[in-house]
C-alpha cells in the first residue's frame, strides 16, 4: 500500500521518518514546503493530489480545524477505500465528523492519536490509541508498528480520542506533581540529579521525572511537548468533561498556569516550563 503523510511538525516528521525507513513512506505533504526536502519520495504541492494517490494517508496536524479542513480538502480526491488515520489530538466529535465526510466517499478513517512525545516518535515508541472499525486496523496494523511500541483498539469512532484526553489529563497532573516536588527539594538545597536518581526507581517515579527532571532543574525548557498545545489539549479535555458533567479541577488549575506562561511568552517551550511557577 502507498502510504502518505500530511503534517511534518515535531511530530510528524519523526513519523515520517520512521515509515520512509521501513519503506512505506510514497509522498508527504506540509505546508512549509522546505520540511520535505529530506525525503526521497513525491513532495505534493496541495493535499488534494497527495490523496488521490495514495491508499493510506497519516494526518499529524495540530487542532480541531485544521483536522476537519484537511478531511474536507482531500475527500474532494481520494479514491474508495483509502484509509485515512488521524494521529492529531481533537475531540471525539471532530473524529466522528472526519469519518461522516469520508465515508460519503467510501474512504475509512481512524481517530489513531499517539503519546510519546518527540522521542517516542523519533524513536518509534509511541503508544497509539484507536477508534474505528477493528477490521481497518489490521489492514494497516503492519504500518502503524513501525511508528509505535503499543497499538490499542479503544473502540468506536472517536474513542481514540476520548482515550487521549484522558493521557492528557493525567499528563498535566503528573507535570503539576513533578514541578511542584522539584520544586520543594530545590528549596531543601538536596543534590538534585540524586534526588531525581533515587526517586525515578521507586513507587513515584514516572516517564516525566526520568526525561524532564534535570533539564527542568536546569532551567532547559527548549525540548519535547510545546506547553501551548497541552494547553490547546487540556481545553479539548475541559470540554468534553463538561459535557459529561465530570470535574476535573487539576486541568482546570493547569490551564490556568499555562496561561500566565503563555502571557509570559514561554508558549513554545516544553511543558515542563510549568517549573517557571514553582
Amino acid at each position: 500500500m502507498k502510504v502518505g503523510i500530511i503534517g511534518l511538525g515535531a511530530m510528524g516528521l519523526g513519523m515520517a521518518r520512521r515509515l520512509a525507513q521501513a519503506g512505506f513512506l510514497a509522498g508527504v505533504y506540509n505546508r512549509t514546503a522546505a520540511k520535505m526536502a529530506e525525503f526521497s519520495v513525491t513532495h505534493y504541492a496541495q493535499p488534494e493530489a497527495l490523496a488521490a494517490d495514495m491508499d493510506v494517508i497519516v494526518l499529524c496536524v495540530s487542532a480541531d480545524k485544521d483536522v476537519l479542513d484537511m478531511v474536507e480538502a482531500i475527500a474532494t480526491t481520494i479514491k474508495p477505500n483509502t484509509i485515512v488515520i488521524d494521529t492529531s489530538t481533537v475531540s471525539s466529535e471532530t473524529a466522528q465528523q472526519a469519518a461522516a465526510c469520508l465515508a460519503k466517499h467510501n474512504a475509512a478513517f481512524l481517530d489513531a492519536p499517539v503519546s510519546g512525545g518527540v522521542e517516542g516518535a523519533k524513536n518509534g515508541t509511541l503508544s497509539m490509541m484507536v477508534g474505528g472499525d477493528a477490521a481497518v486496523l489490521e489492514r494497516v496494523r503492519p504500518i502503524l508498528a513501525c511508528m509505535t511500541a503499543r497499538i490499542i483498539h479503544i473502540g468506536a469512532t472517536g474513542s481514540g480520542q476520548a482515550t487521549k484526553a484522558v493521557n492528557q489529563i493525567m499528563c498535566a497532573g503528573i507535570n503539576q506533581a513533578v514541578t511542584e516536588a522539584l520544586a520543594f527539594a530545590e528549596a531543601q538545597q538536596l543534590p538534585m540529579a540524586k534526588v531525581i536518581e533515587v526517586i525515578a526507581g521507586g513507587a513515584a517515579g514516572n516517564w516525566f521525572l526520568d526525561h524532564r527532571g534535570l533539564t527542568m532543574t536546569q532551567g532547559e525548557f527548549s525540548t519535547g511537548f510545546k506547553l501551548a498545545l497541552h494547553h490547546k489539549d487540556l481545553k479539548i479535555a475541559e470540554l468534553m468533561a463538561a459535557q459529561a458533567g465530570v470535574a476535573i479541577p487539576l486541568a482546570a488549575m493547569t490551564i490556568t498556569d499555562y496561561e500566565q506562561l503563555m502571557r509570559e511568552g514561554y508558549g513554545d517551550e516544553d511543558i515542563s516550563a510549568l517549573y517557571r511557577l514553582k
